[in-house]
């Protein structure tokens, strides 16, 4: 009996590491799926234009076949039936194969985004002639004698202009932390003392929430439902903030939290050290249950730094902050290894962004860092005062240096891609345009 108790065991074990392998695999595919569903619908929905009605059908189809596979995952990720999770196959090479990109000529309206209504959707092309449209070698080209909008990538401003800023509550004595926008007109903002606040545009305190135990929050996001989370260092956990109630959403053991980011399926990707072994590493939760651990390269090595608080500079040294691209990759600003460590979804080291030698700046000190609709990286240099940004790629771009920053620490931007910058040393926020 006791044999047949151990086999038992080792067997079990042996089981739910398995589920446990495959289960990350899940995660990560379900979070590509619900970025296809999420990201795309307006896309798919414009690649179909050419074909117009003959189309609907089809964009029917894939809608309806990415749900089915983001249930069907899901279903898969908590099952213990080791044979259907290992026969899992994944789709998403066949849910990125979308019909060609279209160069788009039609009048003038307020598009729609894509819902479960495809009717109403197609409505407004519903009046475009059959000799509208017309292809060309690499896709389509739909055009019209009237206004015309343009899918065509934004372009830089010559000069980066700030258009307005918030003089908040902030300053030397009470830093700034962390910016993130609740809306176009509004941002969410926490600093050095246990008060989460919220200004509008025309400089007004709109709202302020008292954390629990008292503590400075570590870092603020806000969920795809709107929510406003936020990381708590000393109590280690992640909490939501719905209407006036506090839900505390991860609770860390051994590590604790420091930057975090909401990704586009609502995933948390939290950056976290541990001072006993200290390591950093970036973990991706899917609600409270941990899903993906980010830490070593291919070479076992680590990816991010470590340092001890021993003065001012090493607060700035221990804050990582992190985003998720447009792509899917995950964006770490590493000040303490003065560089931008950028992986793939899966966890793979992409590139590592230290400044070229053929920049004039001095030593680079990234600090906030966020993306924006074109897939570039935005990085504040908190001592060089100025903005660095970047491709996808790693490749430099162009500096924002020209709007009297002073020690740029948080960054964000809006759906417009206007830019918004916190400044350490004023507790000043300002929105900066940088695209035409």
């Amino acid at each position: 009996i006791k044999a047949q108790k151990a086999y038992l065991n080792e067997n079990s074990q042996k089981l739910r590491t398995t589920i446990n392998e495959y289960g990350e695999e899940l995660h990560i595919d379900i979070d590509i799926v619900m970025k296809c569903l999420k990201s795309n619908p307006s896309e798919i929905g414009s690649k179909h234009l050419a074909v117009l009605n003959k189309q609907k059908n089809e964009i029917v189809r894939i809608i309806s076949e990415i749900t089915e596979s983001i249930a069907n995952l899901k279903k898969l990720l908590y099952s213990n039936d080791i044979s259907l999770v290992s026969a899992y196959e994944s789709r998403n090479t066949e849910f990125r194969r979308l019909p060609p990109k279209l160069t788009v000529f039609f009048p003038s309206f307020t598009p729609l985004i894509l819902s479960t209504d495809l009717d109403q959707f197609f409505k407004p092309f519903d009046s475009l002639s059959a000799s509208s449209i017309k292809t060309e070698e690499h896709g389509y080209t739909i055009d019209a004698a009237c206004a015309k909008l343009s899918l065509q990538q934004k372009t830089f401003t010559n000069e980066p202009r700030v258009l307005t800023y918030i003089n908040s509550v902030y300053g030397r004595s009470k830093r700034i932390g962390s910016v993130h926008c609740q809306s176009n007109d509004e941002i969410w903002t926490c600093g050095a003392d246990n008060m989460i606040r919220l200004f509008n545009l025309q400089r007004e305190q709109v709202k302020s929430i008292s954390v629990m135990y008292g503590n400075c929050p570590e870092d603020i996001a806000v969920t795809m439902s709107g929510d406003l989370a936020y990381a708590d260092f000393h109590d280690r956990s992640v909490s939501i903030v719905k209407d006036t109630q506090i839900q505390t959403v991860i609770r860390i053991q051994e590590w604790k939290p420091r930057n975090f980011c909401c990704t586009a399926s609502d995933y948390f990707l939290v950056v976290m050290d541990n001072y006993d072994e200290k390591q950093t590493k970036v973990v991706r939760y899917y609600g409270s249950t941990e899903v993906q651990t980010i830490q070593h390269n291919e070479k076992g090595q680590p990816l991010y730094s470590f340092a001890e608080f021993t003065n001012m500079y090493s607060i700035f040294v221990k804050t990582k902050y992190i985003c998720e691209n447009t792509n899917l990759d995950i964006c770490v600003s590493d000040i303490g290894a003065r560089a931008v460590v950028v992986v793939n979804q899966a966890g793979k080291l992409r590139f590592t962004y230290t400044i070229p030698l053929s920049l004039t700046k001095p030593a680079f000190e990234p600090a906030g860092i966020t993306t924006d609709s074109q897939s570039r990286i935005l990085i504040a240099d908190c001592f060089n005062n100025c903005i660095h940004i970047l491709d996808q790629d790693g490749q430099f771009l162009r500096y924002i240096d020209n709007c009297d920053l002073q020690w740029p620490l948080s960054l964000c931007v809006d759906t417009k891609d206007n830019l918004f910058v916190a400044e350490f040393n004023t507790g000043i926020i300002k929105k900066i345009q940088y695209y035409e």
